[in-house]
């Protein structure tokens, strides 16, 4: 063999080596977070869900509160006529099924909102995010409800609560040239059901 050929055999060998000497310290690594995230916590920990549901779990009288834990879906949905058409047509634009968790509280503190509302969808946060606001109508179960988005944005929305059935039901409607886009937002309750609330 030439020395050349010696020489790339020792650079490939040495290539190999270094490579599975990387992989096994970064297996190491991952072990090692493993065990830390587990044993770092001495005691039993709860997250911000559990507390929620005990606080909403307690003895109340059913007054028709929302307050509760809800799976949220979206609907958008275009009407509009064609161009050179007399028909209107519907079409729906975006579909999107329980992809957000949210709580709502009754606010006891601020006189202008009934309820507000937090997005639960990470655990462990430090604090969490008030994203929404409900606040009664004078008639019926019809809710006004304001969602915050970024740089002070603030969509309003008109919901009605169906006591029956755990669900709120919100709309908002925009106008865009010759096509109306309704936008829909569907919370079913998934804590505390009408049957786990007891009377005092």
């Amino acid at each position: 063999m030439t020395k050349e050929f010696q020489s790339i055999m020792k650079t490939k060998l040495l290539i190999i080596v270094i490579t599975l000497l990387l992989f096994q310290s970064c297996s190491i690594e991952k072990l090692y977070q493993s065990r830390q995230s587990r044993s770092s916590f001495e005691f039993e920990q709860v997250d911000f869900d559990d507390i929620v549901k005990l606080y909403m779990g307690k003895n109340i009288p059913d007054d028709g509160t929302i307050e509760g834990i809800y799976s949220v879906s979206s609907l958008i949905v275009k009407k509009g006529k064609n161009f050179f058409s007399s028909t209107e047509k519907e079409k729906v634009m975006n579909r999107r099924e329980n992809y957000s968790k949210v709580a709502i509280f009754k606010d006891r503190e601020k006189s202008d909102r009934d309820f507000f509302e937090v997005t639960i969808n990470k655990s462990r946060q430090v604090s969490y995010s008030i994203r929404g606001e409900f606040s009664k109508a004078s008639e019926g179960n019809i809710l006004i409800y304001k969602h915050f988005e970024t740089r002070s944005k603030v969509l309003a929305y008109t919901f009605t609560y169906d006591r029956g059935k755990d669900i709120l039901e919100g709309i908002r409607t925009e106008n865009n040239g010759s096509s109306t886009i309704t936008y829909t937002l569907t919370y079913i309750k998934l804590f505390p059901k009408g049957s786990e609330i007891v009377s005092n």
